[in-house]
């Protein structure tokens, strides 16, 4: 049976985002009207007719339709995936001077960045409707966590430095009490410490008044690299968010290397000092040595006998890579780029902008105004973009819900919790 609801809508050349910015009413209650659950409103559909009647394609008016503030900022990542739906940064905040050098490179920022968020008085930040913090996620990480434990250090919240970061968060959510907050992390924070390094981030959220769900997300769906990592969702009312609504795009028919790679034939202007020529070569630099080339196969080899999975990540062009890290700038040998006849050869920072979505597919539009063993650094601890882009896409109609409504509500990637209502 024919569905008047979206036979209207492909008709004026929407999708059932432009509908939810038309009608305000939320993405949930849209699906509904479109798998046929429940039907919209006599104005609903009148307002379709006529825009499909006209015969051109709606277009937004540009409108910033809320606020955030970027907490642990890094080069942008949230930011960029946010503006690009409809969102207006208040405030920002980022320590490393070299992060915040591309941050500035990057955006239009009509505010100072704040490097210190624990020196900063939660007065002096902006009201706002979305708070978004990729906190340090060294303290949690696998790889953090046993490089902490063999050299006796503390980690988790136990890490006087980066582990307690979280608490400037809440401190700024108890605060301003924002209708939404987004924060991130890597996937082992919900195992740390045996859960209760969650357990805490659980019972905080709860406090505050936050219904909330979370969820690990593979960017391989939207980038060809394996990226797991934890996104929390949370909101100041019970909106009934159900994380796991969201669709993703089938990981299997994911893009490959070959979408990010220098095709190095001449259909790509040159761009030094990444590649040269009018073919647009890879310059030769990022061949490996072939000292280290045979040290990464001994040490491989040596671990292999172990039964260890420790080694190199050998991919090509029709591959998917390991996750991009921070520490890519000592060797590369998470991700190596085979070439025929040659030693294998580290991504550049082009392709490492690419991997992690902050240029599309064969662009070259994010500026990288840092050396390459900050490029590799920043992209390593960067969000992959489409991600967050897809969330802000699917939450964006609860903010504007939440907005509306007396409490308010957040989101958080990273770990949460609800304060009543867990999803989890």
């Amino acid at each position: 049976m024919e569905n008047q609801f979206t036979t209207l809508r492909e008709k004026a050349g929407l999708s059932v985002k432009d509908v939810a910015e038309i009608t305000d009413y939320s993405l949930k209650t849209i699906y509904r009207w479109e798998k046929g659950e429940s039907k919209p409103k006599k104005p609903v559909i009148d307002e379709l007719s006529r825009i499909a009647d006209a015969g051109t394609l709606y277009q937004t008016n540009g409108s910033k339709e809320f606020t955030f503030i970027d907490l642990f900022a890094g080069i942008g990542g949230m930011r960029k995936a946010f503006e690009n739906h409809g969102g207006k940064c208040v405030y920002t905040s980022e320590w490393n001077k070299y992060c915040r050098q591309t941050y500035t490179a990057n955006f239009e920022i009509d505010h100072e960045i704040n490097g210190d968020i624990t020196k900063v008085n939660a007065n002096d930040i902006p009201s706002h409707d979305l708070l978004v913090a990729g906190f340090p996620c060294q303290p949690f990480s696998i790889a953090g966590v046993s490089k902490k434990n063999s050299l006796g250090m503390q980690h988790g919240f136990a890490d006087k430095t980066q582990g307690t970061l979280f608490f400037d968060i809440v401190r700024i959510l108890k605060h301003h009490k924002p209708a939404a907050i987004l924060l991130e992390n890597v996937k082992n924070l919900v195992g740390h410490d045996k859960g209760k390094t969650f357990e805490v981030i659980r019972k905080a959220l709860k406090e505050l008044g936050y219904y909330f769900d979370f969820r690990v997300i593979d960017a391989k769906s939207f980038l060809p690299q394996h990226r797991e990592r934890i996104f929390i969702v949370g909101f100041r009312s019970d909106l009934d968010f159900r994380f796991s609504e969201m669709e993703l795009p089938d990981p299997k028919k994911g893009p490959k290397l070959n979408s990010i790679l220098h095709p190095e034939n001449g259909t790509e202007l040159e761009e030094p000092p990444y590649t040269y020529g009018e073919l647009a070569r890879v310059d030769k630099k990022y061949t490996l040595s072939e000292k280290l080339w045979s040290y990464l196969q001994d040490y491989a080899a040596k671990h292999k006998l172990k039964g260890n999975g420790f080694g190199f990540g050998l991919v090509g062009t029709s591959d998917v890579s390991r996750t991009l890290s921070a520490r890519y700038y000592k060797d590369g040998s998470e991700i190596l780029i085979k070439q025929k006849g040659q030693i294998p050869r580290r991504l550049t920072p082009r392709e490492c902008s690419r991997i992690m979505g902050f240029d599309r597919f064969g662009e070259s539009g994010f500026i990288i105004p840092v050396s390459d063993t900050q490029a590799y650094r920043q992209f390593g601890n960067a969000v992959a973009v489409p991600v967050v882009e897809k969330i802000a896409e699917f939450i964006k109609p609860l903010i504007i819900e939440g907005k509306k409504q007396k409490g308010q509500f957040y989101l958080f990637t990273g770990t949460s919790d609800e304060p009543v209502a867990y999803n989890g």
